[in-house]
């Protein structure tokens, strides 16, 4: 039995038959991919020379025709020939013929920038001719030179003063405007809400001359014996008039005749005169002018107080 088996042949295995076959397969795919991938290639390089063998031909037959105008050209000017035999033009444009509404809208297109930039300025010119002829003209100006948002604010302030006011500018109508500039110890605050150019441009000129003022105000921006006319002489007899250039506000009727609480009229808040005389930008005369106009009201202002 034993020998019956030693001596049996041995079948071939399947699985070396398949691996064998599957080689065959892989090496004959990588062959055609091989051939393929050249036969690509050579037909790019075919076609790479045909096209530039094109172009070659194409640039060689325009530096032909160019060389042949030029020749052609250089013939006219010399006159050897009347008229050329080629393909030399003058070439004219064509007129194009607008109608007047598309000349119109092809001027504004072609324009555009330049008329926008003047429809700019117009319109800016236009709106600083309104806003001066429109801007209120007053008769009087009065400047608060005190910080007091209270009393700065109020929007009674000004029409209590121009219940007193005169038509000096002829206008029909009476306003006494008053310039709130809130001068405080803050320079900070000063800076940032223009209080120090402001009492630069109006101390300086004739504008006015009625002053509401504080301690800070005479300490600091104004000195009372050369700035303020002496309120104890035109006004002797009345109690609310101290160091002779101030009549103080704190024990009149003043807050409730412009809707604020007497709380929020300090001790040392005054009203003041500026007394006429030479400024940076204005001579006594013009100030005498201001001061002329504008004292009958504020005459008129002290007497209804001192009630």
């Amino acid at each position: 039995m034993k020998e019956k088996e030693k001596n049996t042949p041995k079948a071939a295995p399947e699985n070396d038959e398949k691996l064998e076959i599957n080689k065959s397969l892989f090496q004959v795919n990588k062959d055609l991919r091989k051939q393929r991938e050249a036969e690509l290639e050579a037909q790019q390089r075919e076609a790479e020379r045909r096209y530039a063998e094109k172009e070659k031909q194409k640039r060689e037959a325009y530096e032909k025709q160019l060389q042949d105008e030029k020749i052609e050209l250089m013939r006219l000017k010399q006159g050897i020939v009347e008229e050329s035999e080629s393909t030399i033009h003058e070439e004219k444009e064509e007129e194009v013929k607008l109608s007047f509404w598309k000349k119109i809208g092809n001027f504004f297109y072609h324009n555009k920038w330049w008329l926008g930039l003047g429809v700019f300025f117009v319109a800016l010119g236009g709106y600083l001719a309104y806003d001066l002829l429109t801007k209120p003209n007053p008769d009087m100006v009065i400047l608060m030179l005190c910080d007091n948002d209270a009393v700065g604010n109020s929007a009674y302030l000004e029409e209590y003063f121009t219940e007193f006011g005169e038509d000096s500018n002829g206008n029909g109508k009476v306003l006494v405007s008053v310039y709130y500039i809130p001068y405080s110890d803050d320079d900070y605050q000063n800076y940032i809400k223009g209080v120090t150019n402001k009492l630069t441009n109006f101390l300086g000129n004739e504008e006015s001359v009625v002053i509401i003022g504080n301690k800070k105000t005479s300490d600091e921006l104004l000195e009372p014996e050369e700035s303020f006319v002496d309120l104890s002489e035109l006004y002797p007899d009345d109690t609310h008039i101290s160091g002779k250039y101030f009549y103080y506000l704190k024990d009149t009727d003043f807050a409730d005749k412009i809707g604020v609480s007497k709380a929020d009229i300090p001790d040392d808040m005054y009203l003041a005169l500026r007394r006429p005389r030479g400024l940076i930008n204005a001579s006594q005369e013009d100030m005498q002018e201001t001061y002329d106009k504008d004292f009958p009201t504020f005459d008129r202002v002290i007497h209804d107080l001192s009630k």
